[in-house]
This record gives C-alpha cells, sequence and structure tokens, in this order.
C-alpha cells in the first residue's frame, strides 16, 4: 500500500465504504469537471447524481456540519458535488448502489417522521431525520459482520466530513490554518 500524507487514510487505504483514491484527487476531479473550485457548478449532473441529487447530499451533508458563527457550513463548501464525484470515481459498484438506495431511504425516513421530504423538511425536522439514522448506523455498525455492507448513512456521513474538511472552506475557515512556511 503506498503511503501519501503519512497515514493509510490520507493514501486511500481501501475502508469500509469501499475508498480507493485520496481525497484530493476527488476534489481536483470535482473542480476539473465544473471549472471552478470545490466542483461550485451545480448545473452538471456527475456520474448516475442528478443535480437534485446533489442537491439532496448537500443538504444532508449541511445538516451533518451547519453554518456556524466561525464558518460556513458544508454546503457552502460544494460537499454534495463532491460526494458525487467520490461515489462516482472512487467507489466499488456495490458501494455506490448503497449510497444511491441511501438517498431514497433518507427520503423515506423523512417522509415517515415528518410528512414532508428531506429538502421541504425545515432545519429541526432535518435534524431530527439525521440523528435517528446517526443512531441507526451506529447500532448497525456495532453488530456488523465483517462481510457485510457499510450502512448507507456510514459511508454518507463519511463523505460528508472528509468532502467539507478537504475544501478550502474547510481548511482554512473551520480548522485552524497556518500557512507554511510562515512568515
Amino acid at each position: 500500500m503506498s503511503r501519501v500524507g503519512g497515514t493509510a487514510a490520507h493514501a486511500g487505504a481501501r475502508r469500509d465504504g469501499g475508498l480507493r483514491g485520496p481525497a484530493c484527487a476527488a476534489r481536483e476531479a470535482s473542480a476539473d469537471r465544473s471549472g471552478t473550485p470545490d466542483g461550485a457548478d451545480r448545473g452538471a449532473t456527475i456520474g448516475t447524481f442528478t443535480t437534485a441529487d446533489q442537491a439532496l447530499l448537500d443538504e444532508i451533508a449541511n445538516t451533518i456540519l451547519p453554518t456556524t458563527a466561525k464558518s460556513p457550513g458544508a454546503k457552502a463548501a460544494a460537499a454534495g458535488p463532491f460526494m458525487a464525484v467520490m461515489v462516482t470515481d472512487c467507489y466499488e459498484p456495490a458501494n455506490q448502489q448503497i449510497v444511491r438506495e441511501g438517498l431514497e431511504k433518507v427520503e423515506r425516513a423523512c417522509q415517515a417522521m415528518h410528512r414532508t421530504g428531506f429538502l421541504k423538511a425545515t432545519p429541526a425536522q432535518r435534524l431530527a431525520v439525521i440523528t435517528s439514522l446517526d443512531q441507526a448506523q451506529f447500532d448497525y455498525m456495532q453488530n456488523k459482520k465483517p462481510e457485510d455492507p457499510t450502512h448507507y448513512f456510514r459511508i454518507m456521513k463519511e463523505l460528508a466530513l472528509l468532502g467539507f474538511f478537504t475544501s478550502e472552506i474547510g481548511c482554512t475557515q473551520a480548522m485552524r490554518y497556518t500557512e507554511s512556511p510562515g512568515p
């Protein structure tokens, strides 16, 4: 296994989610496809992810990592398009299907809890859905056998975090950023 940045995780080591390449490559691919930093062109289809799918991924990510007084949220960092690129370009077909089906499950969970779609739900309703899904994935992962697939929400949450914290916004506004070499 090759190593980049000193850790296997940064090298894109095979993980439960089926990640095969570094996040930086997906971030660059996202920018290459849209011609803008962080894949900010939300008008393009990425793989099988429509603009509506990307908007849903954006809102899921933004519910996990909302805007705060100190930094913009995941949506401002274009986490949705980033997640679509990562799943399309770096995940095995079986894991791609898990994420695709997961989007439908998020919608069904929101409909069941609040009788509305995720995109039309209030921030409090979205948070309730995400909290419920996060607990479900945690319980699932605690009892998961090695051959069982990863829970769809686990993959989505990991990608939201990865997308945000590898973005310029995440690196420079959410984390302490010191340019190196410094003054």
